[in-house]
Parts: C-alpha cells; structure tokens; sequence
C-alpha cells in the first residue's frame, strides 16, 4: 500500500484550498436544504393563514350558499342553521350546465336541496334567489337585491378555505352603503387544510386558481 503524498507535495498544497472550499459549500448547501424542509410548513402554513378568511360568528338573517362547492358549502349552512346563526338558508340559481340542459343532470339548486333536506333542513326554510348567475360577482349582487327586498342586514357565507378572500373582498364592495353586511366563514374542505394544502393537488389548484382570481376581480370589478 502505497503511503500517502507529504503536506510539502506541491499537488497537495495547490488543492487543499479547493478541497476545503468545496466542504464549506457543501456543508452550507445541507443546511440551507435542511433549514428549507424545515421551515417549508411554517411558511407555506403561515402564507395559507394570510390569505384564508374566517371571521367570528354571530347570528344573522340568513346563511347564503354559494354555487358550487357541493362537497362543503351546503353541510357548513346546515350546520350553521342548526346551530341557531340564522333562520333561513339561500340558494343560488346557477347558470345550467350542458348535461344539465340536455336532462342527464340536476340542476345544481336542487341537488343542493336534496342535501340538505338529507340535513334535515325544512324546505321551508330553504329559497333560491338570483337567476341563472354564472360568477361569485353575479352572486354578490343577487344578495344585495334579497337583502333590499327583505329588509335583512346580516347574513352568513361558508364557503372553501381559499374562496374566502375573494368573497369577503367582492360582498364588502357590492353591499357597501347599503347597511347590511356579510361574514365569511370557512367551509372546511376534507382533502386538505391550511397546514398541508400544498401536499395534495387538489388543494395546490385551489390556491393557484384563487390567486388568480382575485387578480382578475380587483381589475374587473
């Protein structure tokens, strides 16, 4: 076994400065990709609490399901309504789909309706307002002609963790100077939560999409 070269070697002199910078950077490197795995769930947590809306609880004049969301929203107004927050429930009426128009599907009121009479919520209790309203936008203000009409000033709207900005941003604008406003709650989604949204695909689109979104109504609206 040959022995290794002196420290007087001028091969060794020329590259332990080299060697030893490598070792820095790499050791450098490890942590900083130590200290980012780390801290990836503080971030992305904390980035998720900075935009979810969930405002505190009081009672009101109605609890307003938003379309879509079929999964969350009408179990979050049952809830709500059994609870005592509020007396009545407001349905959309959504803009058909085209399986819908071609008789394949419900409309989406009333599959929102089966849900919650399986809720055991009075259809008494139940009315759907608008007319074919396409947008959260077309929903703001289907709202405010209730609120006129029925001398209501409060209601409630659950709806999905990363929605909720946008909402209480667009209902505050739209309701503003009327006397009446909105509280928007979360709607807990159960594929993903604020802590671990970026681990599942579902939730990765929802904040892309929302982002996106609100960009687009704060120029639009």
């Amino acid at each position: 076994m040959s022995a290794a070269p002196p420290a007087s070697n001028p091969v060794v002199r020329r590259w332990r400065p080299r060697l030893r910078t490598v070792v820095l950077w790499s050791c450098g490197l490890i942590v900083l990709l130590s200290a980012l795995c780390y801290l990836r769930s503080p971030i992305l947590t904390g980035l998720a609490t900075a935009w979810i809306i969930n405002e505190p609880l009081t009672k009101a004049d109605a609890i307003v399901i938003l379309g879509g969301g079929l999964e969350t929203r009408p179990f979050e107004a049952a809830r709500l309504y059994h609870n005592g927050f509020a007396p009545k429930i407001l349905l959309m009426d959504a803009k058909l789909s085209p399986t819908t128009k071609l008789g394949l599907t419900l409309p989406e009121k009333d599959l929102t309706r089966q849900i919650l009479r399986k809720q055991a919520v009075p259809d008494s209790d139940c009315l759907t307002i608008g007319n074919r309203v396409a947008s959260t936008h077309d929903e703001a203000l289907a709202v405010r002609a209730w609120l006129a009409t029925n001398q209501a000033s409060r209601i409630i709207i659950p709806t999905d963790l990363f929605h909720t900005r946008r909402v209480r941003w667009l209902f505050r604008k739209e309701l503003k100077g009327t006397g009446a406003s909105a509280l928007v709650v979360v709607a807990p989604t159960p594929q993903y939560q604020s802590t671990n949204w970026w681990k599942h695909e579902e939730g990765l689109i929802a904040f892309q999409n929302e982002v996106i979104k609100s960009a687009y109504y704060h120029l639009k609206y």
